[in-house]
């Protein structure tokens, strides 16, 4: 019987060793296998069984939680959600989350370890923190103007602050409201499906996702290579440039829009906005430093991030020189984002440096204490001061008595550069409205905003497209609410 019994007793003692065997097979070796299963909804649960972190601008939230009594019990909700969708992006049961939802999520979610009060304290616990909230440097005076001055056009504004880095508006239209993709039920399923087959792509970011040929607005950099290369030394020097310019070995001729751009100026080009000189001084600055020049501004950089991802703005730098003549206007493979054409501005208003753009100026605890700093970013040299100083005068030139006399602000000193991008086969799509500019307060001792807005014209109104009409005055208003004042304009 003792036999017996003993026997019983090693059976069911290597049951237990084979069930704590499997447990830890099932929790440690295929636990990873587990929570990727789609059918496992624990993770889900999990997740939206509190509220999440919230977004700030000026100290206040953009964003909040709806609490819906379901298994998935906080959905997210959005404060103005199209005008700040390009800033937050969604963050959606169904669908996940994108760009500043994206790229904070951990700490919105409450994931992030730093959020915890000791280290390992919620793998001990088994707690878990309130999502933190991610505060930005958005200007709501200024994204509620960029806002609005793009109205019902579909394009893009970028503003950043030239000292810091700062972005101050980020602003995309058409736009979309986060909030309708927050669930995971039908409502939402029909939305995602609708915006995603709209032809306006409202979903797009085309303030860092989207890349344009920056048509003239890009003179601002050809000049800067012009000025630093020694190929201009006098604003007011005849620069030898015939009207029209062949290309380089082709049979093309380059023309103007203005008048007078024959053996212009650089001070009267840059005014007028002179194809056929600025495509001369980029053949005559050569391929190597002219896209020394425009890389330094940032583009060819595929790592720039703020902290989501940002498409890379291109120079092409292996072009002929007929090429380069028509990449030096802007044109053939130069693209570039708003975003990217708000930093050749902030260069030029910050004397020759630029600082990384960034969005979060810090993160904090639910409570409000500190996780993290932004911090102060490099700045790195674009040119020389000197040649920034040439090119500030060049740009208040054209605010005061050249194409962008529409974004004057009184009171104020103000300096821009107008595009009209050609694109399409054979020039035949509706062109792109750009202006760039930088302004600064009568007391403030340096610019205080620099700005890129590129409006997309149609077709209806593809005679009246342009950089001074359309995008100038958009420019204006987001620099009056970035100046702080809502002054009168000449």
């Amino acid at each position: 019987m003792t036999r017996h019994i003993r026997h019983a007793a090693v059976f069911c003692a290597l049951l237990l060793l084979a069930l704590v065997v499997n447990a830890a097979r099932v929790q440690i070796v295929q636990a990873p296998e587990y929570d990727g299963n789609p059918a496992n909804r624990r993770p889900d649960i999990a997740r939206y069984q509190q509220p999440r972190g919230d977004i700030l601008v000026g100290g206040e939230p953009v964003t909040g939680s709806r609490d819906t009594g379901e298994h998935l019990r906080f959905e997210r909700t959005y404060a103005d959600g199209p005008m700040y969708a390009p800033v937050t992006g969604f963050a959606s049961q169904a669908y996940g989350t994108t760009l500043l939802e994206h790229a904070e999520d951990g700490l919105l979610s409450g994931a992030d370890p730093l959020l915890a009060p000791l280290p390992l304290w919620n793998d001990v616990t088994g707690t878990h923190n309130a999502g933190g909230d991610v505060v930005t440097t958005i200007d709501g005076a200024a994204q509620r103007a960029a806002f609005e001055g793009l109205g019902r056009h579909k394009g893009a504004v970028a503003a950043i602050e030239p000292s810091t880095g700062r972005v101050l508006a980020l602003v995309s239209t058409p736009s979309y409201d986060p909030q309708s993709l927050s669930g995971n039920g039908t409502a939402a399923t029909r939305t995602w499906d609708r915006l995603n087959g709209d032809p306006d792509r409202p979903m797009l970011n085309r303030a860092v996702r989207r890349t344009y040929p920056p048509g003239s607005t890009f003179k601002v950099v050809t000049a800067a290579a012009a000025l630093d290369a020694g190929v201009v030394r006098d604003l007011d020097a005849p620069t030898r440039s015939p009207d029209p310019y062949t290309l380089p070995g082709t049979r093309t001729r380059l023309t103007n829009e203005a008048e007078g751009c024959r053996d212009a100026s650089l001070r009267e080009a840059f005014e007028r906005s002179c194809n056929t000189v600025f495509a001369k001084l980029g053949v005559d600055v050569g391929v190597r430093r002219m896209a020394a020049t425009a890389e330094a501004f940032g583009f060819n950089d595929a790592g720039l991030r703020i902290p989501f991802a940002v498409s890379p703005s291109t120079f092409d730098t292996s072009v002929d020189r007929a090429q380069l003549g028509l990449s030096s206007i802007g044109q053939y493979n130069t693209r570039a984002t708003p975003l990217q054409m708000a930093m050749v501005a902030a260069a030029v208003a910050g004397g020759g440096q630029v600082r990384s753009p960034y969005l979060v100026e810090r993160t904090q605890r639910a409570g409000g204490s500190l996780v993290a700093t932004a911090g102060s970013r490099p700045a790195r040299e674009v040119m020389r001061p000197a040649t920034a100083t040439r090119l500030k005068e060049l740009m208040t030139g054209v605010v005061e008595k050249g194409t962008g006399a529409n974004a004057a602000i009184r009171g104020a000193l103000v300096g821009g550069k107008t595009g009209t991008a050609q694109h399409g086969v054979g020039n035949s799509g509706a062109p792109y409205a750009w202006f760039v500019s930088w302004a600064q307060g009568e007391r403030d001792l340096e610019p205080k905003v620099a700005v890129a807005v590129v409006v997309e014209g149609s077709a209806a109104d593809r005679d009246g497209i342009s950089g001074g009409g359309l995008a100038a005055p958009i420019a204006r208003a987001v620099m009056e609410a970035a100046l702080g004042r809502g002054v009168p304009t000449d």
